[in-house]
């Protein structure tokens, strides 16, 4: 008998953290899986995905390009895509002024740019055949202004802001777009976010399994958005009533350099 076609998912950032328990997501569910992410980990990460049972294809590629957005496209060989999950971000800590602004661009263009052209080219053909599942992940941080982390929160909040928008656009489409709001979450990105001086960078953090199966949930339901964890809704809950003044000097308690443990 010949074996059933699976779905094929796309899943950025899937080398660690919560990308890589949003592939296993996708695999416990039967799709197959096209992983991309900018280090070679992504490589190691296939081969443990591919011990689910689901053909697995990685690519390595700088999505903040849009040359590196298209090499991953390429890698679907034409085969069509039933489930976005576009996770690839970065972080950046410290005082905007301090931070070099190569760095600082590098998290725009991986967050924004790369992330709305890779919805662009693939929210199109979902579109055109009427069927198809987005999930991007936003953050409660994209609730409140981000002293010490100016340049993400802003692209989160982009990000947040976009997907409601986009879902909206899409409603009759048959194509659901669902963003996933998590909180601090126990992944590399406080390390490689030079934030590990900082209170949020040693505070308690949630599992990234829970954070991804939470949004996969909520992708699979077509829900518009879904933050994970009690806390975080509490958090973000509070955001929305306060002044962003009174936000972004609680946020400066939280990622001011050397705010954490000495």
């Amino acid at each position: 008998m010949a074996q059933a076609i699976r779905p094929l998912a796309i899943v950025t950032g899937a080398s660690t953290g919560i990308g890589l328990e949003l592939a296993k997501e996708a695999a416990n569910h039967g799709y197959d899986l096209l992983i991309a992410a900018d280090e070679p980990a992504i490589e190691t990460a296939a081969t443990e995905l591919r011990a689910l049972g689901v053909n697995v294809d990685a690519v390595q590629a700088d999505l903040s390009t849009t040359e590196g957005v298209d090499k991953l496209l390429a890698a679907t060989r034409g085969r069509e895509v039933e489930a976005l999950l576009a996770n690839a971000g970065r972080g950046l800590g410290k005082g905007f002024l301090d931070e070099d602004f190569n760095e600082a661009r590098k998290v725009v263009d991986t967050n924004i740019t790369g992330t709305i052209y890779l919805i662009h080219k693939v929210g199109q053909s979902m579109r055109a055949r009427r069927a198809g599942k987005i999930l991007i992940t936003g953050s409660i941080a994209g609730f409140m202004p981000g002293s010490f982390q100016a340049i993400y929160n802003g692209t989160k909040s982009f990000l947040n802001s976009f997907s409601f928008a986009i879902r909206d656009e899409l409603k009759d489409t048959g194509v659901t777009v669902t963003c996933l709001m998590p909180g601090p979450t126990e992944t590399e990105f406080f390390e490689r976010a030079d934030l590990m001086d900082t209170s949020v960078g040693q505070g308690k953090k949630d599992d990234a399994g829970m954070v991804a199966r939470v949004g996969f949930e909520a992708m699979m339901k077509g829900e518009g958005d879904v933050v994970s964890g009690w806390k975080n809704k509490i958090q973000s809950a509070v955001a929305n009533v306060l002044p962003a003044g009174v936000t972004a000097a609680l946020h400066r308690g939280m990622a001011e350099p050397g705010s954490g443990k000495q």
